[in-house]
């Protein structure tokens, strides 16, 4: 009688921890890159301040109670408002509002990017061309222009508004930039293989190029949501946005419209301010550790 139990059985999870271990990768090289690794201590510091903001601010964003335009003191670090109200404490809230429009803008206009760039880059003929002239025509309006007036069109809608006009008048650039690595890629080998194997184009695109585009896809998300931050932060100085919600950005709109500084009271334009411009230091590092993802040759330490 044969005995069968010398027949070995294929190993398990051999292919499972791999996609865990691509991701190790890119964020060990992100924490081995100086720059990435200070931008993403000074987003954690925006990020655990805006998620705390309930416990960390001494009152709430809208209490106006308290003296008008008052020096700093032991009671209010930072001053009071003309309407009477903390400034340390909108500044804490205000990292929520800035935080989440600026990367959920920045996620749908790069999920925009994708989808178009991918399929401008792979398609020919007839249907590159009308995709191509539809990206073109965003790229030569000038954006802050349509965006202020799209902005004064849906006027008083709110954070939807605002990461709505972001994402239609931010998504053009990405895309470009997508078709012509998808152009790129288009010709190698393992697409070739996959045609012949009978894929369809949408398979090809998503299943064999997307993957290989993991760090350029990374890069356009974070300046995207750069963008995203400082748009929502000009919108709303501008008074184009919803002036009853609590950010940065109406931080400065109602700031500028109480001649704070003619008042001495720099700081109501100084923190917001310093905080954008922060938080939009942060993701533009970052995009350094990311370039060296893409492009070994930039790595710290590499190539020197």
């Amino acid at each position: 009688m044969t005995s069968t139990m010398n027949v070995k059985m294929p190993p398990r999870s051999i292919a499972g921890p791999r996609p865990w271990r691509s991701a190790g990768r890119m964020v060990a090289t992100l924490w081995g890159n100086g720059k990435a690794r200070l931008g993403l201590c000074i987003l954690a510091v925006f990020a655990l301040a805006a998620i705390f903001a309930p416990v960390l601010a001494p009152y709430g964003p809208k209490d106006n109670g308290f003296p008008r335009n008052a020096d700093a003191s032991w009671e209010h670090w930072l001053g009071t408002t003309a309407a009477g109200e903390d400034v340390l404490s909108q500044l804490l809230y205000g990292a929520q509002v800035s935080l989440v429009v600026g990367f959920a803008a920045g996620i749908l206009s790069t999920v925009v990017a994708v989808l178009i760039g991918l399929s401008w880059g792979y398609l020919r003929g007839f249907a590159a061309e009308a995709v191509g002239f539809v990206v073109n025509l965003f790229l030569v309006i000038p954006g802050l222009p349509l965006m202020i007036v799209i902005a004064a069109y849906l006027q008083n809608g709110g954070m939807l508004m605002i990461v709505a006009v972001i994402v239609v008048t931010g998504w053009a650039w990405g895309a470009r930039v997508l078709r012509s690595q998808t152009q790129s890629l288009r010709g190698r080998d393992f697409v070739a293989s996959a045609q012949f194997s009978g894929d369809g184009p949408a398979r090809i695109v998503f299943r064999e190029i997307l993957p290989n585009m993991t760090s350029i896809i990374a890069g356009t998300l974070f300046g995207a949501a750069t963008a995203a931050i400082l748009a929502e932060a000009g919108l709303e100085f501008l008074g184009l946005g919803d002036s009853s919600i609590v950010s940065w950005g109406t931080m400065l709109y109602w700031a500028q419209n109480s001649n704070s500084l003619l008042t001495g009271q720099w700081l109501l334009l100084f923190a917001p301010g310093l905080c954008i411009a922060l938080l939009a230091l942060s993701l533009t590092l970052i995009n350094f550790g990311v370039d060296g993802i893409s492009n070994p040759r930039l790595r710290e330490g590499k190539g020197r």
